[in-house]
């Protein structure tokens, strides 16, 4: 039988490795799972490996095993819940949405500081069903991963040019 101290020790050391892999893909930047390149997938399974023995130690019994996935459940539960009531834990754990083209122009260092390439944007394009960058009035990279795009066309005429600026430069 499992004493306490072993399984409390699991959870421990289960909640340590989960917020350090949160931390780590919260800035190793935002991707999709369908954009995931074989080097991610690649790193994926070797952290999952790599951890597994952190978690639960020398103890690989059913109870040990058990006890750090309903570690992992209940924490990801909870991230889930304060991200839902708290805009700030929500911006800390997920990040915000970046401006990568503003007025049909790329905004260079927005792309390099979310490792975001001109390739993947136009890609973009070509989804959304626009020929070229400068067809696009705002291109953002939203928390997902995802690129959302509005033609010129696509924005309302009530937003005035000083909120795209603000915008703009609240980014930098």
């Amino acid at each position: 039988m499992q004493s306490v101290h072993t399984l409390l020790e699991i959870v421990l050391r289960t909640t340590c490795i989960y917020l350090l892999i949160l931390a780590g893909v919260r800035i190793t930047g935002k991707r999709e799972v369908g954009q995931m390149t074989p080097f991610d997938l690649t790193l994926l399974l070797l952290l999952s490996n790599a951890v597994q023995n952190a978690m639960t130690g020398t103890d690989t019994s059913l109870a040990g095993g058990m006890a750090a996935a309903l570690t992992l459940l209940i924490l990801n539960y909870a991230i889930a819940e304060l991200s839902g009531a708290n805009r700030r834990f929500r911006k800390l754990v997920q990040g915000s949405p970046s401006l990568l083209i503003h007025d049909g122009e790329l905004v260079m260092p927005h792309l390099a500081r979310e490792h975001v390439t001109v390739d993947e944007v136009q890609r973009a394009c070509r989804e959304h069903g626009i020929s070229c960058v400068a067809d696009v009035a705002l291109g953002v990279l939203e928390v997902d991963g995802s690129i959302s795009l509005l033609k010129y066309d696509d924005v309302p005429a009530n937003i005035h040019p000083p909120h795209r600026v603000k915008f703009l430069q609240k980014k930098q």
